[in-house]
């Protein structure tokens, strides 16, 4: 893979980095948008540079992301965040091992109560219908929602609030993470403990691993993605991500006069059409142009 400004670079890339990625239609390839043939293959050669660390950061559970590397042959990752950032998990040659000091860290925003034990507070509740058993953990209470509310997104917003309110007597510390499964065609609301979530995860990775935000870049598409888009790590929007995701996104970095951390892949690398890890790849490219010796090299 060539350098798309042909600079002469150095021999070496980056001392180190640290990608932080969603799954689904960020390297997973399962929406209707085409793609590029190329990616797969450079993502699995970028995985086997040793300077190079990969982390799975999704809502999937162990066993859907397990099914997920299987299933579309992505490598395997040193690092997953799993169920909406409640789980963390260490990979090494196939074993799954959960950082216990993570549960730990977000377990008391619950007041030692579990998911099955919020449900109820919040059953009858209009809008809102309990997931699947297999979609719950202890420290994640799943519904599905409407994908579109009457009154748009104040609509979305009063729901929100009836949650908050069901929730206030127990005085339960809740993170509320909604967005579109736009396969499907529904909302999905997830209740987390206040200090968990993809960027509270992500942020507790960083320090266990010793990276910071220089050497650290998160690639995400959908809404449940924006608070780690809008935050201090340089992060990719993958081309085939939601133009309303979009949209807020270049609006949190806007507002936080931060509008460099954000970069909205185009499909301007040779080969690469910017959907999925095609979109990832052009972002570490972005952030870290020497990583295509890494490339070249892998």
């Amino acid at each position: 893979m060539k350098n798309p400004d042909n600079n002469i670079l150095a021999d070496s890339g980056p001392e180190r980095l640290l990608l932080c990625s969603d799954l689904d239609r960020t390297i997973l390839p399962n929406g209707p948008w085409p793609e590029s043939p190329r990616a797969r293959p450079l993502l699995r050669r970028l995985a086997r540079e040793p300077r190079f660390k990969l982390a799975y950061v999704s809502g999937r559970d162990l066993v859907l992301l397990r099914a997920a590397i299987a299933e579309y042959e992505i490598p395997l990752p040193d690092y997953a965040i799993g169920d909406v950032g409640t789980t963390i998990y260490r990979v090494s040659e196939g074993d799954w091992q959960v950082l216990p000091a993570w549960q730990e860290e977000i377990a008391g925003d619950w007041r030692g109560k579990t998911s099955a034990d919020l449900a109820p507070l919040l059953a009858g509740l209009e809008g809102l219908r309990l997931q699947e058993p297999e979609k719950q953990n202890i420290c994640k209470l799943s519904f599905y929602t409407p994908a579109r509310f009457p009154a748009g997104a104040a609509g979305r917003e009063q729901l929100l609030a009836r949650v908050r309110e069901r929730l206030a007597p127990a005085e339960i510390r809740a993170c509320l993470i909604w967005s579109i499964d736009e396969e499907k065609d529904c909302g999905l609301l997830d209740l987390l403990p206040e200090r968990a979530g993809k960027l509270p995860a992500i942020r507790f990775l960083m320090r266990h691993l010793g990276f910071t935000p220089a050497d650290t870049v998160f690639a995400g598409d959908s809404g449940n993605d924006l608070d780690v888009l809008g935050s201090e790590l340089n992060a990719v929007l993958v081309a085939n991500a939601p133009e309303e995701v979009r949209q807020q996104a270049r609006e949190l970095v806007r507002a936080a006069g931060r509008e460099e951390t954000l970069y909205c892949a185009t499909g301007n690398l040779p080969g690469l059409n910017g959907n999925y890890s095609a979109g990832v790849i052009e972002g570490l490219v972005h952030y870290q142009p020497r990583i295509i010796t890494w490339l070249d090299s892998a």
